[in-house]
């Protein structure tokens, strides 16, 4: 099965970690590599099962495709599929981001979550084929936790001022432009944000 873009990920950022050089068959990362591929549902369990199914032979010549298709490679470059080639466009343009998603990927992994999964029928057409759109997936993202208190306050604030309830940058009213749809509408931001 081709890779997908999280298996390519992975191989991406051990090539980056080895100073863009591939790693040998040899190699225990390679071998850790394989091992973690293998284990993922990410394939049918028949794709799975077949010895050379992300064998420490094809995540080598994996890691070859992104040395020898680098830009900085001066020797003759091996022939891999266009993911392969975006990937390794995406990791010289945003080295450290790429790295740190790779590191994201092992962590989920790790958490187990993936495992839990159950599969979705609905993704398999009637030949067998995973849908080229639709995969579900996992993701993981971080946001910035919120007080309601905090807005309750600088909105009591205001009230008990006797002011209107608008914006203090632009006077802009939500009830004004938009009616009852708008009462007690309008978001309250940190004058220093909090980012």
């Amino acid at each position: 099965p081709a890779w997908t873009e999280d298996e390519l990920v992975l191989a991406g950022a051990l090539v980056v970690k080895n100073g863009w050089r591939e790693l040998r068959t040899g190699d225990p990362e390679v071998h850790e590599l394989s091992d973690l591929l293998r284990s993922l549902p990410l394939h049918t369990p028949e794709a799975r099962s077949l010895p050379s199914f992300r064998s420490p032979d094809s995540v080598s010549r994996k890691t070859t495709d992104f040395m020898t298709n680098h830009p900085s490679y001066a020797g003759k470059a091996t022939r891999c599929g266009k993911p392969t080639l975006l990937m390794i466009q995406a990791f010289n343009e945003r080295e450290a981001d790429m790295c740190l998603a790779a590191e994201s990927i092992r962590e989920a992994i790790g958490s187990g979550e993936l495992y839990r999964i159950r599969p979705q029928d609905d993704e398999v057409d009637e030949t067998g084929t995973s849908a080229i759109e639709g995969r579900l997936l996992v993701r993981r993202a971080l946001a910035r936790e919120r007080d309601p208190k905090l807005r309750a306050r600088k909105i009591g604030h205001v009230r008990r001022q006797g002011l209107p309830l608008r914006c203090e940058v632009c006077a802009f009213d939500f009830a004004q432009a938009y009616g009852d749809l708008g009462e007690d509408y309008i978001e309250v931001h940190h004058i220093t944000p909090l980012h």
